[in-house]
């Protein structure tokens, strides 16, 4: 047993062994990977998987994964045996409403780079012969999905990785970790200690285990998921191909098929969730068959990742199965299996480094569809890159401190296994368990009759019926059925009254953080692109950029006194890069919980706030982008001069306890001025409106400032910082690519995520949307989309896909409402 390791890999099924592979192709080679069942037939996850991989995602990081891994998968063999059979894959649609969701799914893989095509009932059935046409609308085919042979690739991998210098360690179980100051110095293991420098946990299953070992919480939920094996099926013929039928989905009863020489190996998400917990797995073990014998129909027993079969649980998707596929009615099931992997709140992985270790990294709930793009970025970050796919939405660092808890991970983890093959709209809030983060003002909001959405916990209310009567009078444009759903008129009718009056914004779930200390500014000036060495008072809108020059945030920042600044950031993840920074000089403490924010805007904000301040708060004695501290009424009030919808107005911060004093005084004192609350709907249009980019969802790592129109954040010329250096390359060359604004010109809303094509082209995306929505002060379908650089300018007529139909849409100056920024500097 090695005594020493650069970096130490927890678990050799296919993310670990995927891992290994790719560092050693990085030329990292001090690396060991310890199992604790035997190589490569594991016992656990990887061992179980039927490997289909089906590469369109909602999520283009997980569809840039899958890519990856198709092409990773179909690039190796083992001993002259492949390792991905790319037999494509078909989706069907057996009801109206999957059928319109198969053609939105044809426009994500069209966005996302994936080949797709819409099939006709005879189509798929000539390519799947045992298929009923009479029961299905259609098809969505790509023929580059296929099956992944997960145990087969995984020593594929690792063999490779061996032969660069890669350790591996069989039947070595890992019994603790020797922490010193929050780093891991030795891991403990059954067959010795290993000196460490970093630990990776892909343990799987068993990571929670391993996570617990160490002090760190890893917030996944093992649940069972059943897959059934046929007796040889009426027109499958034995041969010495395994399978030659495209693998399918039939989702709308939750389950999948694949071809197994002669017979049908059936999955079903159709069951009731099956939890088990971490502390009640047992040891893995082998497959009793062979390290194939799993994907070839059985070989399950002696598994700890595999439970008993409940027949009782497949008797509804077997009916449902021969429906479909009626040749199943003259087969049996021969053998099957409650597999165990595993689920997040959220349904996307969780990777990179933990908050309670510096040196213990995690890559769990990885899915074998995603499993070679995992290890890839994964071996790309451990070697101190950027990965070149964003994992922003699977870093692990994105979960807030109660979304670790068991409840909360066992309930939203059922639900992600409920929901995995269901019609999920981009705003469906989850339902469980709620409400669980409120305001202050969130009972004066149930009185106005707010309809309440859900982010990060919070409660968030997307508009309210109190203001039914804002949409008297008023042309409020309608969107379609999908863009429709979680919409009401009276969204459009806030969203015109908020720039004709004055509303309250319920601002409380942006994440804020404190940061203190004489050291403060020099960690804020090394971690943003903007001057921050401005006097106290002044607020200042920065990105913080990754050494790529790629957008990790963007952020306000308030300088309250000389070591004392108010942060508004994205989420939790932007506090961790803010405290892996620090020094025993500057101290970051997340305040979002204790306080709450009004955001007063409209044209008549100053009155309503003037009526209640204890100081001047005309436009001269408090200028835009100021910050100051003041009383509102008997509330000690942080009020910071800027605005999210493009209006006249204040952030106005006080302490959670103060919070319904807050509401109450302005709403009385507003009255006159008809103020009145406006929900998250409305603030989203004016948002757009503005050209006020959200980070996440029109920015991200891969784009930098220049690209992502936000050149004005950046002074190169103040100082080093992170990123500086990549970002002033970049500019020796023009930009690609631009983030710009799209007028939909027949009026049809979007909802992000199409594919946008050049005028006149038949195929071949160019770029695709992000933020869409309608202007309801510009009347005026819009949506912001990255586009080549030579398609960029103002006056571009370009297509628009949207549920398969092309729309003409037009490229605009940005912004399209009051470009001079002449409403909140008055």
């Amino acid at each position: 047993m090695d005594s020493s390791a650069q970096v130490l890999l927890v678990g050799a099924g296919i993310v670990g062994c995927s891992t290994a592979y790719h560092l050693a192709r990085l030329g990292i080679t001090d690396v060991l990977v310890v199992e604790q069942g035997p190589l490569f037939a594991t016992g656990g996850s990887s061992s179980h998987a039927p490997g289909l991989v089906f590469q369109t995602n909602p999520s283009e990081t997980m569809s840039r994964l899958a890519e990856y891994t198709v092409r990773c998968f179909a690039g190796l063999e083992l001993d002259g045996r492949p390792c991905f059979h790319q037999v494509g894959g078909i989706e069907v649609a057996a009801t109206p409403q999957r059928w319109e969701d198969l053609k939105r799914k044809l426009g994500l893989a069209t966005a996302w780079g994936i080949r797709g095509e819409l099939l006709d009932p005879r189509q798929v059935q000539e390519r799947i012969p045992q298929l009923d046409p009479a029961r299905i609308h259609g098809g969505l085919h790509v023929p580059t999905d296929g099956i992944a042979k997960p145990v087969r690739a995984a020593e594929a991998m690792a063999r490779e990785a061996e032969r660069l210098g890669v350790r591996f360690a069989g039947n070595t179980e890992v019994i603790g970790f020797d922490v010193q100051d929050k780093r891991i110095r030795t891991v403990r293991t059954s067959q010795g200690d290993v000196a460490v420098g970093t630990v990776l946990c892909c343990a799987g299953i068993w990571g929670p285990k391993i996570g617990r070992l160490a002090g760190v919480s890893i917030p996944v939920q093992p649940l069972a998921h059943q897959y059934a094996v046929t007796s040889p099926v009426p027109g499958l013929e034995p041969g010495t191909d395994e399978v030659r039928q495209p693998i399918l989905r039939h989702q709308d009863c939750s389950m999948y098929f694949r071809q197994i020489r002669d017979r049908y190996g059936v999955g079903s998400y159709q069951h009731r969730a099956i939890p088990v917990h971490s502390n009640d797995l047992l040891p893995t073990a082998a497959p009793g068959a062979g390290a194939e014998a799993p994907s070839e129909g059985g070989g399950w027993k002696g598994m700890a990742s595999v439970h008993p079969f409940t027949p009782e649980d497949f008797a509804k998707p077997w009916a449902d199965a021969r429906e479909l596929l009626p040749a199943l009615k003259r087969t049996e099931i021969t053998e099957g299996m409650n597999g165990l992997f595993l689920f997040t709140a959220d349904g996307m992985p969780v990777l990179g480094p933990s908050n309670e270790i510096d040196n213990f990294w995690v890559a769990e709930a990885v899915w074998i569809t995603h499993a070679a793009g995992v290890g890839r970025a994964m071996a790309q970050w451990l070697a101190g890159e950027v990965p070149d796919i964003d994992l922003r939405q699977a870093d692990l660092r994105r979960f807030e401190n109660f979304a670790h808890s068991p409840s909360y991970v066992g309930e939203r983890g059922a639900q992600s296994f409920r929901e995995v093959y269901d019609i999920i709209h981009p705003q469906q809030p989850p339902e469980h368990p709620r409400p669980l983060r409120t305001s202050p003002f969130h009972d004066r909001q149930r009185e106005l009759g707010a309809v309440f959405l859900e982010a990060a916990g919070w409660e968030r209310p997307h508009w309210y019926e109190s203001n039914r009567s804002l949409v008297d009078g008023r042309d409020i444009v309608e969107p379609g059925p999908w863009a429709g759903h979680y919409w009401s008129p009276i969204v459009g009718a806030e969203h015109q009254a908020t720039r004709e009056r004055v509303a309250m914004y319920d601002m409380t779930s942006l994440p804020r953080a404190e940061v203190t200390g004489p050291g403060a500014l020099g960690l804020l000036q090394r971690l943003t692109t903007n001057q921050l060495d401005r006097p106290p008072g002044y607020v200042t809108y920065t990105l913080m950029l990754e050494p790529t020059a790629g957008i990790r945030a963007d952020i306000t920042v308030a300088r309250l006194e000389r070591d004392a600044f108010q942060i508004g950031c994205n989420g939790p993840r932007d506090i961790a890069w803010l405290r892996r920074h620090t020094d025993e000089t500057v101290q970051v403490r997340d305040i979002t919980g204790g306080t709450c924010c009004i955001g007063l805007w409209g044209p008549r904000a100053r009155a309503v706030l003037a009526a209640l301040a204890d100081r001047d708060v005309s436009h001269e004695a408090f200028r835009f982008f100021r910050a100051k501290r003041l009383f509102v009424g008997e509330v000690p009030v942080l009020a910071l001069r800027l605005s999210y919808v493009g209006e006249l107005g204040w952030e106005l911060y006080t302490s959670a306890e103060f919070g319904r004093r807050l509401w109450d005084l302005l709403a009385a004192a507003g009255a006159e001025h008809g103020i009145f609350p406006g929900g998250r709907g409305a603030f989203g249009g004016l948002r757009l409106e503005k050209g006020y980019r959200a980070w996440g969802a029109d920015m991200w790592s891969l784009h930098d400032p220049d690209e992502a129109g936000l050149a004005f954040a950046v002074k190169a010329d103040k100082g080093e910082f992170i990123g500086r250096d990549a970002l002033l390359r970049r500019r020796e060359r023009a930009p690609r690519r631009r983030l710009c604004c799209l007028t939909i010109d027949d009026g049809t809303v979007l909802m992000g995520s199409e594919p946008v094509f050049a005028d006149g082209a038949e195929d071949g995306a160019i770029g695709f949307t992000t933020s869409a929505g309608y202007g309801h002060s510009v009347r005026a379908s819009l949506a912001y989309a990255w586009l080549r650089a030579d398609l960029s300018e103002p006056g571009t007529r370009l297509r628009v896909s949207y549920f398969d139909q092309r729309h003409p849409a037009t490229v605009v100056a940005d912004p399209v409402f009051d470009p001079e920024m002449t409403r909140m500097r008055r």
